[in-house]
């Protein structure tokens, strides 16, 4: 399996991944699909360097992807990136999203990144275990905040955060 950074080529292999996950009802809040056009500026908005877009490859088969959001849109939270990790169907329990999720962890503070949030509904099992395994810890509940097909569900929100240097502090320690 390669990692490397999303072209637009890569596009319609992440939007069809994306879709696929859509009628589980486990891990967007996305109900009908999304177009390849509709994601163009998100894809763009993606730098390699700071917020990265990456795809995870077998051969020349996009078999999963990882992106870095920033959190919040304030300068205050320059440190901090929302990740979001996508397998497609056929590639699930396979350690594609194990991958992604490790290189993210790696390459984080290169990134400029001390601190890593996933939002994750709380009937989606095995994306909190992922997260957990890498010691994501739970650090928050939006209870019934989404609607997905008459049932409301929860969010959970996970982050991970490194150790602060020596001489810092941080007030959540």
């Amino acid at each position: 399996m390669i990692i490397r950074d999303a072209t637009m080529l890569d596009l319609p292999a992440i939007i069809a991944i994306y879709n696929a996950a859509i009628p589980a009802r486990t891990a967007t809040a996305d109900t009908e699909p999304i177009s390849v056009a509709s994601r163009i500026a998100w894809m763009r908005e993606h730098d390699p360097g700071r917020h990265p877009l990456w795809v995870a490859c077998h051969q020349e088969r996009v078999d999963g992807w990882l992106s870095f959001q920033p959190f919040y849109g304030r300068p205050a939270y320059h440190a901090t990136a929302e990740l979001s990790v996508y397998v497609s169907p056929e590639r699930r329990r396979e350690g594609v999203g194990h991958a992604l999720l490790s290189r993210a962890i790696e390459t984080a503070p290169a990134l400029g990144l001390k601190t890593l949030l996933g939002f994750i509904f709380g009937h989606n099992d095995a994306s909190l275990a992922l997260f957990e395994s890498f010691a994501f810890e739970r650090w928050g509940l939006l209870p019934h905040v989404a609607e997905l097909d008459g049932i409301e569900r929860d969010l959970v929100i996970v982050g991970w955060s490194r150790e602060p240097a020596s001489g810092e502090t941080s007030s959540a320690r």
